[in-house]
């Protein structure tokens, strides 16, 4: 009975060790140990340029930031994504400058200020604004009266198309607006769904040149005098030339607004996380370039250059540590 007792006991503590092992194990996660931090980075629909480079941002940060998890999510992009930081429900986001400066202030699509903190600056949008070759459709006037898609709702193609088209004179009723994403673009022009689409995204874009493809496109020209009128009304927009060639069939320079993208966290996120991030993404920044070209502008310079929300301190810590000047009104207020 004793032998019988003993081998009992035994058996038990042997299981019950592996019970506590595996628990163990499975409380570790991650590199080096220690919980897992998940984090959600918010980008935009798959038909643009935020979701590939949102996918190699979070590649970037699983391979080289030790015990996080990043997955990029499909969403309405930058009004959405800012909301999002503001809940928690994300913790990276990629939006335009515009609503970022909204976003901080309060205004426009916004009804209270929320503490937003730039990472680093990604590259310039262009405002894309896309109708078919045999279109009547040839200058900006000529979108009254017609079928215009100004962007999906809660995106920042939106937000921009809204401002630019004010600061023209022109107002959501004078044409039939319809508020569709990227992909629901260019499937709505080959079906002669609507005249115009228009993109805000950084050029050359998945959805347009697929749609150049199987269509003849073309892009509208702004003028001069309606490039004066933009800058005059919205001093975060800056102008940007389109190589001709960039889009099949497209084989004139094009000019129109810009504004640059950012990556943005809230200001809750941990410096030495938001350290690691932005270090981590400019030592393996060939990776991002290698799934979207326009990466290239990623830069430390141009973070500093671009950005219109205060520094996280961990990016703050990050630029001062390779030996950039980082002016004061990019200093936020809690390293003060």
């Amino acid at each position: 009975m004793v032998v019988s007792f003993r081998n009992r006991f035994r058996v038990l503590l042997a299981v019950t060790l592996a019970i506590l092992l595996v628990l163990a194990v499975a409380g570790c996660g991650g590199q080096g140990g220690g919980k897992v931090q998940r984090l959600s980075i918010a980008t935009g629909s798959t038909g643009g340029t935020y979701y590939p480079y949102g996918g190699a941002m979070a590649g970037i940060i699983n391979k080289h930031v030790q015990g996080v998890e990043a997955t990029a999510e499909v969403t309405g992009a930058s009004v959405e994504n800012a909301r999002l930081l503001d809940s928690n429900e994300a913790q990276i986001a990629l939006m335009m400058n515009d609503v970022v400066y909204h976003a901080i202030k309060g205004e426009q699509a916004f009804n209270k200020p929320i503490e937003l903190r730039t990472l680093f600056a990604m590259y310039p949008h262009f405002f894309h604004v896309v109708t078919l070759k045999d279109s009547k459709v040839n200058s900006m006037a000529d979108l009254k009266g017609k079928k215009v898609s100004v962007g999906a709702p809660g995106s920042g193609t939106e937000t921009m198309a809204n401002q630019v088209l004010n600061a023209l004179g022109l107002s959501y009723d004078q044409f039939q607006v319809f508020r569709l994403s990227f992909t629901e673009n260019t499937e709505a022009l080959r079906d002669k769904v609507i005249d115009v689409g228009i993109w805000s995204v950084g050029p050359p874009t998945s959805s347009i040149m697929d749609l150049a493809t199987t269509h003849q496109i073309k892009l509208l020209s702004f003028s001069k005098e309606e490039m004066a009128k933009v800058y005059e009304k919205y001093p975060y927009y800056g102008e940007m030339k389109l190589e001709a060639g960039t889009y099949k069939g497209v084989d004139e320079e094009i000019t129109a607004p810009s504004v640059w993208n950012s990556v943005m966290v809230h200001k809750n996120m941990s410096e030495d996380l938001a350290y690691k991030i932005v270090k981590a993404i400019f030592e393996n920044k060939e990776e991002i370039v290698q799934v979207y070209s326009g990466a290239k502008y990623t830069t430390p310079e141009n973070s500093i250059q671009n950005a219109v929300a205060p520094l996280h301190p961990g990016a703050v810590k990050y630029f001062k540590e390779i030996g950039l000047e980082v002016p004061q009104h990019l200093i936020p207020p809690e390293m003060k």
